[in-house]
């Protein structure tokens, strides 16, 4: 199964509320199958701009982030789940990209920048990618798109 990152804003609540919206939150996901990795809480504050949602205008949150393995098919019936919940005021799903694996060595990095493998590899891409030009030696005697 896939990793994902739910990152939510919660509207300004008390601490046994916000418990309960997390309770609430992580059991839906749990419900559904999935495994909760990690639960963060990065504070309360100021949002960066007045929200309205669920006819409510917004001026400071709580924001969680939960990781979490799930199966693709069911983050769409998450947003719809959570998009209900009125004590959540944005909530944004993310899948967690595995980072590719990367290995340089003292060498490639002290050769010039025009002889390394990955320069090489932008200029080829680059050359695929321009048009081509006309040639005024094509065996016409005349420029063929004139009036």
């Amino acid at each position: 199964m896939p990793s994902y990152e739910l990152a939510m804003v919660l509207r300004q609540m008390s601490r046994p509320e916000i418990v309960s919206v997390l309770k609430r939150t992580a059991g839906t996901l749990l419900d559904r199958g999935c495994v909760i990795r990690k639960l963060e809480n990065l504070g309360t504050r100021a949002l960066p701009h007045k929200i309205s949602e669920h006819g409510i205008v917004h001026r400071e949150g709580t924001y969680f982030n939960i990781s979490f393995d799930a199966a693709p098919t069911k983050i769409s019936d998450f947003m719809e789940e959570f998009g209900r919940d009125i004590d959540i005021v944005r909530r944004r799903i993310f899948k967690i990209e595995e980072p590719e694996e990367f290995q340089c060595t003292l060498h490639e990095e002290m050769l010039p920048p025009a002889y390394r493998k990955d320069v090489q590899e932008m200029i080829d891409i680059a050359k695929r990618k321009q048009k081509r030009k006309f040639k005024y030696n094509s065996g016409l005697d005349y420029y063929p798109f004139q009036k």
